[in-house]
């Protein structure tokens, strides 16, 4: 049953992160149709900056199942928001530091993606367990 429920987690994970890459590229066409290349190339990257820190956390905090692994399941979700965080910043600097992106289609499509994420229990509602 839990590891049903860990693939199950690791699923509707992956599922929130498919659906956060396809509204970037949506917006990211509306950014090119309105605004040009630029625009959309900025757009790709904010929710790029969102979105691969969120399938390394999935990852890495899915990686162990059942309860005789409840300790590296928790140690993995700790490890793996750190990470996040960290490359959370690491790829805003990188971005910035290396490409003349425009702030605004990048910054829309970052907070795109990550109230997507706050969304998704909304979004994926499932039955109660148990």
């Amino acid at each position: 049953m839990v590891k049903k429920l860990a693939s199950k987690g690791r699923s509707t994970a992956y599922k929130l992160i498919g659906l956060q890459t396809v509204a970037v590229l949506l917006a990211s066409l509306i950014f090119f149709l309105t605004n040009g290349k630029m625009a959309a190339v900025s757009a790709l990257c904010g929710g790029l900056i969102s979105i691969f820190p969120n399938f390394v956390f999935a990852t890495l905090a899915f990686r162990n199942a059942g309860a005789s692994a409840s300790r590296e399941i928790l140690s993995d979700f700790f490890k793996g928001e750190a990470l996040k965080l960290v490359l959370v910043i690491v790829l805003f600097w990188v971005v910035f530091k290396t490409l003349d992106v425009i702030y605004l289609p990048l910054f829309v499509t970052y907070a795109l993606a990550i109230v997507l994420h706050w969304l998704s229990p909304l979004i994926f509602k499932s039955k109660k367990v148990g």
